[in-house]
């Protein structure tokens, strides 16, 4: 269902139902959300990619699961409203998530890509929130995340009206961050990620995480008192001294792991 391979401290984890688009069901999600924490807790791993098998990235929900959804009109059991509360699990990984968007990107697809932190798309490729189209609302997260990338009124009009926009448009709204050939999208994905894994902090990029994603909900005077504390913590941790040190002697820096 999901695939893992570690290469120069990046995964790089490929949701792998290729026949079906990628289309998400719970086994895939359970599977998904396992390795994420498998790959904050490893040491090996500074940085985290995801993408999809074949021609698509995931094309949301699958449709044989919510028909049997549809059909039973039930409560989701217990474990259903558990991984539907881990949709936001991403943004809690103390690493660095990037979406290598390969292809068609829909529903729940989508929401999986915005709860990465940064977003390569393939050039042409198709994304739709697709919920009101299949008498769903804004689902897990959705109605959080993306009014915070492209704003309010942008939000509504994807979300209301659930048409299909492509990449291009994607990174004119902020929904992705570039834009590249379908042919290199892993590979720049890819490049970008070693790039943090064998340049940047692990620390640092674990506390900026943070900030980014907490700060949302802080007025100004609360994120700064919070960032002064955090900036004199990072000043006594050893990154800081080698971080100096590697750019003084002309070498790659050697931060330690998280």
């Amino acid at each position: 269902m999901v695939e893992r391979r570690i290469e120069d401290g990046v995964a790089i984890l490929t949701f792998n139902r290729p026949e079906r688009m990628n289309a998400w069901t719970p086994e895939l999600g359970e599977r998904y959300f396992d390795l994420l924490e498998e790959c904050a807790a490893a040491a090996d791993v500074r940085a985290i990619v995801v993408t999809g098998a074949g021609r698509g990235f995931c094309v949301g929900a699958d449709m044989e699961v919510l028909q049997a959804v549809g059909d039973a009109a039930e409560t989701p059991d217990d474990a259903a409203v558990t991984q539907a509360r881990q949709q936001t699990l991403p943004l809690s990984i103390p690493k660095p998530i990037v979406a290598a968007v390969n292809g068609a990107c829909a529903g729940l697809g989508l929401v999986m890509a915005l709860m990465c932190d940064i977003r390569f798309a393939a050039a042409g490729a198709k994304f739709t929130t697709a919920f009101a189209r299949r008498g769903l609302v804004a689902e897990h997260g959705m109605s959080w995340v993306l009014p915070r990338l492209v704003g309010h009124a942008r939000a509504l009009d994807l979300l209301l009206s659930g048409r299909v926009f492509l990449a291009e448009e994607a990174a004119e709204l902020g929904v992705v961050n570039r834009v590249v050939n379908p042919d290199a999208v892993l590979d720049e994905a890819l490049a970008y990620a070693r790039d943090l894994a064998e340049n940047c902090s692990p620390a640092s990029l674990a506390v900026m995480k943070h900030q980014v994603y907490a700060h949302w909900e802080l007025d100004c005077e609360s994120a700064l008192e919070e960032s002064n504390r955090l900036m004199v913590e990072s000043l006594s941790r050893p990154d800081l001294a080698e971080g100096v040190q590697s750019f003084l002697e002309g070498r790659p820096p050697r931060f330690p792991p998280l």
